[in-house]
């Protein structure tokens, strides 16, 4: 009893040189320590893991969703086409399985008779003589409207539904074969008017639909991607920066223009050089105006 006293009175003692306001602060902030160290307790569990935040959920792509009343032009139905972002800089998407086997197969038949030495746009003192080696495919241009099989117009229509660009906008379709060693260098789809003088209308888009596999090289190389590799005295015979495996059915979108209208520099690509196997592709180059078809 004498102990307990003693330390009663000690602690008035200490109380009464504080001060009542004193004592009421450290009441205070002893408090406000157990709460808070009781709540971060008790938001860990028993094996004493935190909670993770929560994470924005994906859209179940097996959902049904009911289309909405359109206009003139519209459709009534819902189109999926997936698709992945490969890059904002340039604007590249990856679309997978856009093409069926059959489909692709068909393309490559209708265009082996008919294939040619591919060509250049020239600029101003270039010559065939002069740019041989640049482009060393083989390839032919052939429209919708010519292929009676009716696959390019699905191929069309399916490439104007995920570009959101009329299929009256597009070129010919430029169905192209690499062999062993052959390659595309470094270039702009755009045409720069600086260099190639006065422009009807511009490229602003390409959409490469793969029509085989390549066991190995002829990727799609973008070497001035993100702006990072962006160099005056680069080798455009180099097959550097993000490169896309060619794969059968698959295709691949690019933008050559920014939205205001001017050449997106980091749209710079070519073909890397087939080391095995061969390549097939289809390019479709679409327009700021309408084609004649």
């Amino acid at each position: 009893m004498r102990g307990k006293g003693k330390l009663g009175s000690s602690w008035w003692s200490f109380g009464s040189k504080l001060g009542f306001p004193a004592v009421f602060l450290l009441c205070l902030f002893f408090s406000l320590a157990g709460f808070f160290g009781s709540t971060l307790l008790s938001q860990e569990d028993v094996s004493g893991v935190r909670p993770t935040p929560r994470v924005l959920e994906a859209v179940d792509e097996g959902a049904e969703f009911d289309p909405l009343p359109h206009g003139k032009t519209g459709e009534n139905s819902i189109t999926s086409i997936p698709y992945q972002i490969l890059s904002w800089k340039p604007r590249a998407l990856y679309f997978p399985n856009f093409a069926t086997i059959e489909q692709c197969q068909g393309i490559v038949k209708m265009a082996k008779a008919h294939l040619a030495p591919s060509s250049l746009a020239l600029r101003e003192g270039e010559t065939a003589e002069n740019t041989k080696g640049i482009r060393t495919s083989s390839g032919m241009f052939i429209s919708a409207s010519e292929d009676k099989t009716g696959i390019l117009d699905l191929i069309e229509e399916k490439i104007a539904r995920a570009t959101m660009i009329p299929r009256s906008h597009g070129e010919a379709f430029n169905v192209l074969r690499y062999e062993i060693g052959q390659r595309y260098n470094s270039h702009y789809d755009a045409f720069n008017p600086a260099e190639y003088g006065p422009q009807k209308s511009q490229r602003i888009a390409s959409f490469l639909l793969y029509l085989s596999d390549v066991e190995e090289g002829g990727e799609t190389m973008f070497p001035f991607e993100n702006g990072w590799s962006m160099d005056p005295n680069y080798d455009y015979r180099k097959c550097v920066g993000l490169r896309v495996k060619p794969r059968r059915g698959d295709g691949l979108l690019f933008y050559s223009l920014f939205p205001n209208g001017t050449i997106d520099a980091s749209s710079l690509h070519g073909s890397c050089p087939v080391i095995s196997g061969e390549k097939w592709v289809a390019t479709k180059w679409i327009r700021d105006e309408i084609q004649d078809d």
